[in-house]
C-alpha cells in the first residue's frame, strides 16, 4: 500500500510538523512544568488522542470527494493548497518570535486529559490540517484510500503521542531550548515554511 520512500518522507515530515511549537506543545509543557511530569503525559495523551477524529473525517470526507467528483476534488486540493501556502507565509513571517508560557495551574489528572481531548477535537484548524496533509502521501491509483487515510492518521497519532508523552515528562528540560531559544524557533520556522510550501505544491500537482 505504501512504498518505504513514501512513509519515511511520510514519517520524517510528520517528526518535524510535531515539534514545532505550537499551542498544543506549549500547553503540554505548562501541565508538565507546573503539575509535574504525570500531568504532561495525561495532556500529551489527551491531546494526541483527540487526533482520531480528524482521522476518520479526514478519510470519510476525502473518501466521498474522490467518490463525488472530479470537480469537488479540484476545488478541494486548491482550496488546501492555498491554506499550505497560507501556513508557510505564517511560518516566515513569525520565524524570530519567542513563544511564552501560560502558567495557568490545574492539578486534576484526569480534568487535564479531557481538556487536552476537546483542546483538539474542537479545534477546526487541526481538521483543516488533516484534510490536507494526509493526503500528501496517499497513492490514489491503489484502493482504499480511506484506509490509507486511516493507517497515515494511526503513525502520526503514535508519533505525537511519544514525542509528546517526552516532552510532557521532561518538560523542565526542554523549555528552554523549545521556547527560549530565539535560534531554535527561527530554524523550526523555517524549517516549516519550506515543508508547507512543498506540500502546497505537492497538492495542487496531484491527481486521481
Amino acid at each position: 500500500m505504501f512504498d518505504s520512500t513514501t512513509l519515511l518522507l511520510f514519517i520524517g515530515t510528520a517528526i518535524i510538523l510535531i515539534i514545532i511549537p505550537g499551542p498544543d506543545l506549549i500547553f503540554t509543557l505548562t501541565q508538565g512544568m507546573t503539575n509535574g511530569r504525570r500531568a504532561g503525559v495525561v495532556t500529551a495523551m489527551g491531546l494526541s488522542l483527540g487526533n482520531i477524529v480528524h482521522t476518520l473525517a479526514a478519510a470519510l470526507g476525502l473518501s466521498l470527494i474522490i467518490k463525488t467528483s472530479v470537480v469537488l476534488f479540484t476545488i478541494f486540493k486548491s482550496l488546501g493548497a492555498i491554506y499550505l501556502f497560507y501556513l508557510a507565509y505564517k511560518s516566515l513571517k513569525h520565524r524570530k518570535g519567542v513563544l511564552s508560557l501560560n502558567n495557568e495551574n490545574n492539578s486534576e489528572t484526569k480534568g487535564l486529559f479531557f481538556k487536552g481531548l476537546l483542546m483538539n477535537i474542537l479545534n477546526p484548524k487541526v481538521a483543516i490540517f488533516y484534510l490536507t496533509f494526509l493526503p500528501q502521501f496517499v497513492d490514489y491509483k491503489a484502493p482504499h484510500v480511506a484506509l490509507q487515510m486511516c493507517i497515515l492518521g494511526l503513525i502520526f497519532i503514535i508519533l505525537t503521542a511519544l514525542i509528546f508523552s517526552s516532552l510532557g515528562y521532561f518538560s523542565g528540560t526542554f523549555r528552554d531550548r523549545l521556547l527560549k531559544n530565539p535560534r531554535f524557533n527561527e530554524y523550526m520556522n523555517i524549517t516549516a515554511t519550506i515543508i508547507f510550501f512543498a506540500l502546497g505544491l505537492k497538492l495542487i500537482t496531484t491527481s486521481i
